[in-house]
């Protein structure tokens, strides 16, 4: 009987003994160990980040909504602040304006009229330069000015301090009401912040929402700013009621006695044109020493001109001489006493040109320093020349004081004149 084989036929890749494949399978199972414990421990801290996160978006939500709290809270406690001020201040708006247009109705029924003072100021007003000075004259005849025109010159000014001082409250005003109207917007817009949750439809997401918005004030600057404002207001209220008592004072007040006054304002004018003219002497006699100096120094300066010629002169002879004996021939040609000597004087020559230049430059500048100088004394005669005369013009006006009797108001001056130094405390004034 025939025997059977079987053939056996092998891949023809590289075989790996049991001891490997039982390590292999093993390392198998380690790894699969491993990955088993780490997504245990993933799962684990996963879970116990999304609690964490929960819990803190939760409590960060809570500060955000306390703080949003307390800044609607804080913003309209300075908005009642504010709102309170600018009530006293729109308050004090409205009496100060019924308080001014009560002055202003006094003030339009005054009688007298002040041309003559008027024209006085304005000839003084003509002056020029440095002429036109708040000067003694000035303040005797303003002062002289409330005098003639009793009520008249206090309540104009009255009216222009409250004028000014309603513009002042107003502007005020409006800084406030803007600060009220951003308190409020900005209260709203909290309040709107406030109302929105992670529900909500109008959240998304926005780009760079952690920049800090442009033109943006720090918290202690609003914080300052509130104050400033409120302050600000309290400073311009404060002397509002001295106004309104001073309109009320100066709509009482009479005329007093005008002679003293004048006689004041008339020797003020008399010191005024003899000061202008001593200082007018003493200048023409500055100006005449001037022209006599800046004769001399046109002299001078042809002096050193004729002499900066000469040396010039002098100098193109060394120069010559120097550049001629450099000429000569052979051995000749030597560095010899004579051409050290010429040397020397070429450069003493330049030295001489080059001081005369700067005592000539020297001397020119002086000389337009001098020129612009006089050039202001020439305008500043003219100047007191011509305020000269309008103090004088204005001193031959005052004599229209004497002839005429200028009444400012209605009533008889004469007659009240004890009411006006009771109501004016002017027995307390010392003499």
């Amino acid at each position: 009987m025939a025997s059977q084989s079987v053939v056996t036929m092998e891949k023809p890749m590289a075989h790996i003994s049991l001891t490997d494949w039982n390590a292999r399978v093993a390392r198998l199972g380690n790894v699969a160990d491993a990955r088993c414990a780490d997504t245990f421990t993933i799962r684990n801290t996963s879970r116990t980040l999304i609690n964490e996160t929960r819990i803190e978006s939760t409590w960060a939500n809570k500060e955000s909504n306390d703080a949003l709290t307390d800044r609607i809270d804080e913003l309209e406690f300075w908005r009642k602040i504010i709102a309170k001020t600018f009530e006293r201040l729109e308050n004090e708006i409205e009496s100060l304006k019924q308080e001014k247009i009560k002055t202003e109705r006094v003030l339009d029924t005054l009688g007298a009229p002040i041309a003559l003072i008027g024209e006085t100021l304005s000839k003084r007003d003509c002056r020029l330069g440095a002429e036109l000075t708040y000067d003694e004259p000035d303040t005797e005849i303003k002062n002289e000015l409330y005098v003639l025109e009793n009520n008249q010159r206090l309540l104009s000014d009255r009216c222009r301090n409250a004028w000014e001082k309603l513009n002042r409250l107003q502007d005020v005003s409006e800084k406030i009401r803007m600060e009220i109207e951003g308190k409020v917007e900005a209260k709203n817009t909290d309040s709107k912040q406030l109302a929105l949750d992670r529900s909500s439809t109008k959240i998304s997401y926005k780009p760079d929402s952690q920049r800090n918005p442009q033109n943006a004030s720090t918290y202690e600057a609003w914080l300052e700013n509130a104050k400033n404002i409120k302050q600000l207001a309290e400073n311009e209220l404060a002397d509002t009621a001295v106004i309104r008592e001073s309109l009320f004072v100066c709509r009482e007040k009479a005329r007093s006695i005008l002679n003293a006054q004048q006689e004041r304002t008339e020797y003020s004018l008399r010191k005024r044109i003899f000061e202008t003219k001593r200082a007018r002497n003493e200048l023409e006699w500055q100006k005449v020493k001037m022209k006599e100096e800046m004769e001399r120094a046109v002299c001078s300066m042809d002096n050193l001109e004729a002499v900066l010629r000469e040396k010039s002169a002098d100098l193109k002879l060394a120069e010559t001489r120097l550049e001629n004996r450099a000429l000569r021939r052979g051995r000749e040609l030597c560095l010899d006493y004579a051409q050290a000597i010429l040397h020397q004087e070429v450069e003493k020559l330049r030295e001489m040109q080059r001081c005369l230049r700067e005592k000539l430059e020297e001397s020119q500048a002086n000389y337009n320093l001098l020129t612009s100088h006089a050039q202001k004394v020439d305008i500043d005669l003219e100047n007191k020349s011509q305020s000269l005369n309008a103090d004088t013009r204005a001193l031959e006006l005052r004599l229209r004081l004497k002839e005429e009797e200028i009444g400012m108001m209605a009533f008889n001056p004469s007659a009240h004149t004890d009411r006006n130094i009771e109501l004016l405390h002017m027995e307390n004034i010392p003499k």
